[in-house]
Formats: C-alpha cells, structure tokens, sequence
C-alpha cells in the first residue's frame, strides 16, 4: 500500500516533506515529560530528528533530565543513520517502565552532536508536552516519534506501513 500524505495547512509540517536519510536539527520549543507525578524532563534546548514518514523525535539534554530516575539497561540497536543506541528504564516511586528512554551512545557523524541526549516514548510516559500541546504517541513499539497538531502523516508505525 502506497501511503497517501495530508496536505499540511498553514503552519503545519507533512512527514512527507522531511528527508531521507534523517536531518538533525535544533529546536527551542518548550518540552516537557511528566512520569509518575514529576516533570522528569523541561528543556528548550532540545533537538529533533526528522525522517520520511515519522513524526520528530525529540532529543533532550542530559543536564534537563531527572537522570536519577534513569537505569542503563544493557539493550543496544543500531541504526543506520545515527548509530548506536542504548535503552533507560525509568523509575520514579512505585512505578517502573522498561526501555523507556535511550540515547547514542556511538553516534555517527552526523549525529555526534546527540550523544549526551535522551529520547523517551511518549506512549510510556505519563504525559509529554510540546508547546504545551500533548504529545501523541507515534503507533507501534520501535520508533519514538511525538505527534503533535503541526504535523500530519500518515505516519509510520500504524498498521500496513511496514514497508514504507
């Protein structure tokens, strides 16, 4: 099946239009993770990673992290375009998520500049933010991509676009 872009309105951005391999770019937009009752994670110095078919991923700044809250787990993948990756549980309290978070560790060049961030999956946090809009969470298990109203898809991750 071959995916169908929404035209963006003013002000919006299609998935469409980003490139491929990924781009990595710098974004002053307000972030915020809630997990457990605690803002985990507030920064506007974040970076996001855009890619054909994906909404951004966000990449916040260890020193705008609760990284007591942040447990290395030996998981590792790799990607093409960025490199190695290593996976955080996160724990606050009683509540424990597994592979919550991750970061690069091994970047490639074009991304060293993400080695000391941090990307969570929306859909295992409480509550993200951008600009204060709540964050939906891109579908599926692998990628970690945040939906919000000036993005429009389809997206990748939702039934059928495996092969996009």
């Amino acid at each position: 099946m071959q995916p169908n872009p929404i035209p963006p309105q003013p002000g919006q951005e299609s998935v469409w239009d980003y490139p491929r391999p990924a781009r990595l770019e710098d974004t002053n937009k307000h972030l915020k993770i809630i997990f457990n009752g605690i803002v985990l994670a507030e920064t506007n110095k974040a970076k996001r990673v855009l890619e054909t078919s994906h909404p951004p991923g966000y990449y916040i700044p260890a020193e705008d992290i609760k990284l007591e809250y942040l447990i290395a787990t030996p998981k590792k993948t790799w990607c093409e375009w960025k490199g190695v990756c290593q996976y955080y549980d996160v724990s606050v309290g009683d509540k424990y998520i597994n592979y919550a978070a991750w970061r690069y560790i091994q970047p490639t060049a074009d991304f060293v500049s993400i080695q000391e961030y941090y990307s969570f999956y929306a859909s295992l946090m409480d509550a993200c933010y951008v600009n204060d809009e709540l964050v939906l969470a891109q579908t599926g298990d692998f990628y970690g991509g945040w939906i919000t109203s000036d993005i429009v898809g389809p997206f990748k991750g939702e039934p059928g676009t495996k092969w996009w």
